[in-house]
């Protein structure tokens, strides 16, 4: 009952406004002021010891080559290319933006940076050529959830550091879902722009342009690559990469291709800064949340329940998905992915489905979360960026949404999906 009544009250502050890091740390404080449990100085203990991992160093270092990406001139010879690419399909301005996304993210991992970059190119030039509002913003959104799939994902970053899952394994274990829901989504773009006869790219393909267009952007395609082989490899670890993909960014925005100024580096870090004290924060409130949460058996007690229906396979996958989906729309995905990941986790092993599976279900589930009310802060940037009232959005959202909830069961049905890679790979 104390359980229920906590959670009750998280989902109401953070309806009433809230920030969820402070609405997380306020309630073990005030239970703990309370009962007189333990000291009140366990809170603040507690906050630093969720913080104090060394694989989460790496995710400003990825904020900030994405800034710098994207600073540096970057985004533009991928926009390029993507135009060279998909642009003369039916609805080009829809597919580049969605392969604008799912390169974007192969170099930044955040879904917010996505949409808020990606989005502000696209989304005014979608409507200038006749795409409706609500269309614009419902692309640009949910692909930017790609973000988190793709490496360098800094959601699957910070799952593996709370779960001690091998960072490497699971960004294998993200790449053919990113890929296939990235084509699905162009699927639905193609289907919905011949309904509505939106535009195309119409200049006559070229394969001088395309080799042009792919020669500009090169070098920065090279970079996921080099993050993504080096870790594999062992040649360095996620937050070794991260530096390093840092320094290749600064490198080519300053010296290859002149982009970058010290005055933006500078806005670069600031960003960076500021992204990763409002990560953190909720990071570490988290802490003593969870903290009180296995205090008061509720984690322990789900993982129970949920094991229960081990005997009934499908039941489980129904309710596994549901508990995952229903969490990612009422909280943000960093608290989920710490508070719940581990839990959800540890139940999917325990009634046979492989960490691979779950950790991409439970990291793309609670990535919908970013584009769904009431919490969906890609869903709010991306209505803000089109300037669409948010119920029209949410409607033109559902084919999507509908398409991610295919490729979630697709991931619990089809073990090679997220398999296959790891294995070749080499992790066992």
């Amino acid at each position: 009952m104390i359980t229920f009544g906590m959670l009750i009250m998280l989902i109401i502050l953070i309806l009433l406004g809230v920030p969820i890091g402070f609405a997380m740390a306020l309630l073990p404080t005030v239970y703990i002021a309370f009962t007189d449990a333990i000291p009140l100085t366990s809170v603040p203990y507690q906050m630093y010891s969720a913080l104090d991992k060394f694989p989460l160093v790496a995710v400003p270092l990825f904020l900030l080559a994405g800034e710098l990406m994207n600073l540096g001139a970057v985004t533009d010879r991928l926009l390029a290319l993507s135009r060279e690419l998909v642009g003369r399909i039916r609805g080009g301005l829809s597919h580049i933006t969605v392969l604008m996304s799912m390169l974007f993210a192969s170099l930044n991992g955040s879904a917010v940076a996505s949409t808020a970059t990606v989005g502000g190119m696209m989304i005014p030039a979608m409507k200038k050529a006749g795409y409706s509002a609500g269309f614009s913003a419902s692309v640009t959104a949910v692909s930017s959830t790609i973000g988190g799939i793709i490496p360098p994902s800094i959601a699957i970053v910070l799952f593996a550091s709370v779960t001690n899952k091998s960072v490497g394994k699971l960004f294998s274990a993200g790449i053919l879902p990113g890929i296939l829901v990235g084509l699905m989504f162009m699927a639905v773009c193609y289907v919905i722009s011949v309904r509505q006869g939106y535009e195309r790219y119409e200049e006559p393909f070229r394969l001088a342009a395309l080799g042009r267009a792919f020669m500009r952007a090169s070098l920065a395609l090279t970079l996921p690559f080099i993050l993504y082989f080096g870790i594999v490899g062992g040649v360095f670890t996620p937050t070794e990469a991260g530096a390093v993909v840092c320094g290749l960014a600064f490198v080519l925005g300053k010296f290859v291709y002149k982009s970058l100024t010290w005055a933006q580096l500078w806005q670069a870090l600031t960003r960076t800064v500021h992204l990763t004290a409002a990560i953190f924060i909720i990071i570490a409130a988290a802490g003593p949340f969870s903290w009180l949460l296995t205090r008061l058996g509720a984690l322990q007690g789900l993982e129970n329940w949920l094991v229960g229906f081990e005997h009934n396979l499908a039941l489980f996958m129904l309710v596994f998905l549901a508990i995952v989906l229903i969490a990612g729309m009422l909280a943000d995905i960093v608290a989920n992915l710490i508070i719940l990941g581990p839990t959800l986790l540890a139940a999917a092993e325990r009634v046979g489905i492989s960490d691979t599976q779950a950790s991409m279900v439970i990291c793309v589930g609670f990535l919908l979360g970013t584009v769904t009310p009431p919490v969906g802060i890609c869903y709010f940037a991306a209505a803000r960026i089109a300037e669409e009232k948010l119920e029209r959005v949410a409607v033109t959202l559902l084919p999507f949404i509908g398409v991610e909830l295919v490729l979630l069961v697709m991931i619990l049905l089809i073990p090679p999906l997220t398999g296959f890679l790891p294995t070749l790979a080499g992790f066992n």
